[in-house]
């Protein structure tokens, strides 16, 4: 075993799992990524098994880091999608696979029969949030009401961190923040659970402890020792949803600080000093200690520059190209994101993709362009419902894959008047959990020393007046369409269904 104290930061992602082991300096020593998939059993759903996937990836990437010569493990930090919902029996076994955060949309009827029940405005009042597909407590009754032989053994419920908080610990235990997600079961003002509408929901559900993010729960213990190659014994903080560790890994922590998240969906976090709550937005718990924050999250991104990468066969390379010849406004095309319905600030699963203004003459360097442009008007959208509720925008940070392109997030900065701040390290939140795990074994380390800023995208003078001219129909080209939309979402299921 070496002498370089290490910390093990690990994050399970939508198709991927990464984790890392960063010095006390922030010197990544070792890095590692396992892809894996996801299971669409019927159209709306999303699930991941969290015996082969989620802890499968985590003990495949720490026996494969724990093998790094002269290393010594000392700490461990995880994050995970979600929120998600597993359930499982008093040993924290699972009774079926993970349901995933709001890309799964089984549950609108229980989102409707408990805002019937609780009362919409209340559920907003206590909880901060709306109930959407991002909420947990609906799809904990859509289980119920649809899988009554494994809610019989259902006791527990864990989202991906915690799951694996306690396969590596035996602790039963969830942070604020994820807890914050749980509507309509948590009450953020409290920073407690509401044990009332638990009580009236779910009796049999044991709740699990609260603690935050880089609180330690455990240790590893000597069967989980055995099974990943770490140390027995070793800390292991509560861990959190990725999008916020994410958050962590680039600074992004204090009142006043925005991530924007450039990857397959955007997400979008502000932290604020007291919790806001806006019926376009997720309100949350903060990654740190008694914060808040404000978060979007648009439904797709990423999703539709890959689309069009596979229709077209072009690479991204030759498609970033074609779309930097094209001025701003794409030669007269206007498009809206929602290739897979929306989520903030809308709450619309049938929102629909539109394109406005084709010719004879539209090429796929405008199209390309409109896309990326399109998607720069969504998180200009969600930015105003940041103001629009109270939230102080000082500094945007952007990571994330698209945040390397040379032309995205240009245009990003372009159509919302805001600088984007890039860090360094671009790892995502395996870095921000391995922080969060040496701030609890003591170190307080820096994170601005550990992911310095080196480099930031300003918006673009020119761009800026097209773009300024074109926010006001790129609303209108929604609201104007949107009967359509509805009725060809619904033609869509039924030729699925």
């Amino acid at each position: 075993m070496g002498d370089n104290a290490v910390v093990l930061g690990l994050d399970i992602g939508t198709s991927s799992s990464k984790a890392v082991l960063v010095d006390a300096g922030g010197t990544v020593v070792a890095r590692a990524t396992r892809p894996h998939g996801t299971s669409t059993p019927h159209p709306g759903w999303f699930e991941q098994d969290a015996d082969t996937v989620w802890w499968g990836d985590l003990v495949a990437l720490t026996r494969e880091l724990a093998a790094t010569p002269d290393v010594r493990i000392t700490a461990v930090g995880i994050s995970g999608l979600g929120p998600c919902v597993l359930p499982t029996d008093a040993q924290d076994r699972p009774v079926r696979p993970g349901i995933l955060y709001g890309i799964d949309t089984r549950a609108g009827a229980q989102i409707d029969e408990l805002d019937a029940l609780l009362g919409e405005a209340e559920i907003l009042r206590q909880s901060g949030n709306r109930l959407t597909s991002q909420a947990v407590g609906p799809k904990l009754l859509w289980v119920r009401q649809n899988e009554p032989d494994a809610w019989s053994r259902t006791r527990r419920f864990h989202t991906t961190a915690s799951f694996l908080v306690a396969r590596l610990t035996g602790e039963y235990v969830l942070d604020h923040h994820s807890a914050s997600q749980s509507a309509p079961l948590y009450r953020p003002a409290d920073r407690d659970w509401n044990r009332e509408w638990c009580a009236q929901l779910f009796p049999e559900l044991e709740l699990p402890a609260l603690a935050w993010p880089e609180d330690v729960v455990g240790t590893v213990t000597a069967e989980a020792a055995a099974a990943t190659g770490l140390p027995q014994g070793i800390p292991v903080t509560a861990g959190t949803i990725d999008a916020w560790a994410e958050g962590v890994s680039v600074g992004a922590t204090g009142v006043g600080d925005v991530m924007v998240m450039y990857g397959t969906t955007m997400f979008i976090t502000a932290v604020t000093e007291q919790p806001l709550s806006s019926p376009g937005l997720w309100s949350t718990a903060g990654a740190r200690r008694d914060t808040f924050t404000l978060a979007a999250g648009m439904a797709t991104s990423g999703a539709v520059t890959d689309w069009f990468r596979r229709i077209t066969g072009e690479d991204y390379a030759g498609l970033v190209d074609a779309a930097g010849e094209v001025p701003a406004g794409s030669r007269g095309l206007l498009m809206l994101p929602y290739f897979a319905g929306e989520r903030t600030p809308l709450f619309e699963p049938d929102a629909r993709g539109v394109v406005a203004g084709l010719t004879l003459d539209t090429g796929r360097g405008e199209l390309y362009r409109a896309i990326l442009e399109a998607i720069a008007f969504g998180v200009r959208h969600n930015l105003q419902a940041f103001t629009d509720a109270g939230a102080r925008l000082d500094r945007l940070v952007a990571v994330g894959g698209g945040s390397q392109s040379a032309l995205w997030p240009r245009i990003v900065s372009s159509v919302t008047g805001f600088p984007q701040q890039l860090t360094r390290e671009n790892i995502g939140a395996a870095l921000g959990d391995a922080y969060l795990a040496a701030v609890a074994t003591g170190l307080d380390p820096d994170i601005t020393e550990w992911n310095p800023v080196v480099g930031e995208t300003r918006p673009d003078g020119d761009w800026q007046q097209v773009y300024d001219r074109l926010w006001p129909h790129y609303l209108g080209l929604h609201t104007s369409t949107r009967g359509i939309q509805q009725v060809l979402a619904q033609l869509s299921r039924e030729r699925t269904g």
